[in-house]
């Protein structure tokens, strides 16, 4: 039998390749209901001379199914061309960095388990470096994914992801690709250690009860644990940042955060947090049974379950 290769000694060029496979797949599973997300999150509240109108959306299961009867069912996955993007660039690095730059802040002469908080900085600072590269498909996706269904004749503001970025560019200038820039390193840094370190905590936590093991399922509890535990931390930045890239009136984030603050209240920053815990939740079950089942095939330690 051939040699196994350690999970630790996989290459930052083969630990990229799999996450961003996990990453892109996992998004392509799940994009309907950040749809759903993004757009009750840029959903305000409208008043008519009666008083307070009804909102459009209601619920993630009803804006799915708003979305799917008004626009199509293919109007669910809006923006995913650059939600691959996205996902190929920032699910890539954020994980392939993990490793390196954690092994970097304890010291290459470090021994034994390496303390949570060393485990949540270098997780905070991967998801800090991979969004600003990545931010530009962040926009690209939360632009797409905003606009709704149009009247008859009226042509969308973009043609697909690739003329979204180039018409930007023109309208806009080359630095409106990193708007939002700001809540989306805060959100991604603290949504980026909440999954890294929850997952590990609860994987390690689950494999010291007895009768589990390393299989698929607590791949599973471990990523709903990560996801739920993200959303609960990382909501209200998360819908800062879908309505800075959204709506370009908002001056800067503090602008953004006031507004919705005097005009929704404070219940806004948690608006669509089912959806995104449905989103974010399921997205992290899809990635790390993903990503765990990709390392084993790379390392030749593939099981079946």
């Amino acid at each position: 039998m051939a040699d196994l290769k350690p999970t630790s000694d996989i290459s930052f060029v083969e630990i990229f390749l799999c996450s961003a496979f996990a990453a892109c797949f996992a998004e392509f599973c799940t994009i309907p209901l950040d749809t759903a997300k993004v757009r009750l999150q840029l959903q305000r509240k409208t008043f008519a001379s009666e008083g307070v109108s009804l909102p459009k959306y209601r619920g993630l299961l009803g804006t799915v199914a708003t979305i799917a009867r008004e626009e199509g069912l293919a109007a669910l996955w809006k923006g995913i061309t650059a939600g691959l993007h996205r996902q190929f660039i920032y699910g890539g690095l954020r994980i392939g960095l993990y490793e390196p730059v954690k092994s970097f802040l304890v010291g290459s002469d470090f021994v034994g388990d390496i303390p949570l908080y060393q485990k949540i900085l270098a997780a905070l600072l991967t998801g800090a470096m991979a969004i600003v590269i990545a931010n530009p498909t962040d926009l690209v996706k939360v632009r797409l994914q905003a606009e709704g269904k149009l009247p008859a004749g009226v042509p969308g503001r973009y043609a697909g992801a690739l003329d979204a970025y180039f018409t930007i560019v023109r309208q806009e200038g080359l630095g409106a690709l990193w708007t939002g820039l700001g809540p989306n390193i805060a959100r991604n840094a603290i949504i980026n250690a909440a999954e890294l370190a929850s997952y590990d905590e609860v994987k390690q936590t689950i494999l010291q009860i007895p009768g589990f093991t390393d299989s698929a399922f607590t791949h599973v509890l471990a990523g709903l644990g990560a996801g739920f535990f993200a959303v609960c931390i990382g909501s209200p930045i998360d819908v800062v940042k879908s309505r800075m890239m959204g709506d370009s009136s908002y001056k800067n984030t503090v602008d953004c955060f006031i507004k919705t603050l005097k005009n929704e209240g404070i219940f806004a920053f948690y608006k669509g947090f089912l959806p995104n815990f449905g989103r974010l939740g399921s997205w992290n079950v899809v990635m790390f049974l993903t990503l765990e089942q990709v390392k084993k095939i790379v390392t030749g330690q593939a099981y079946y379950d």
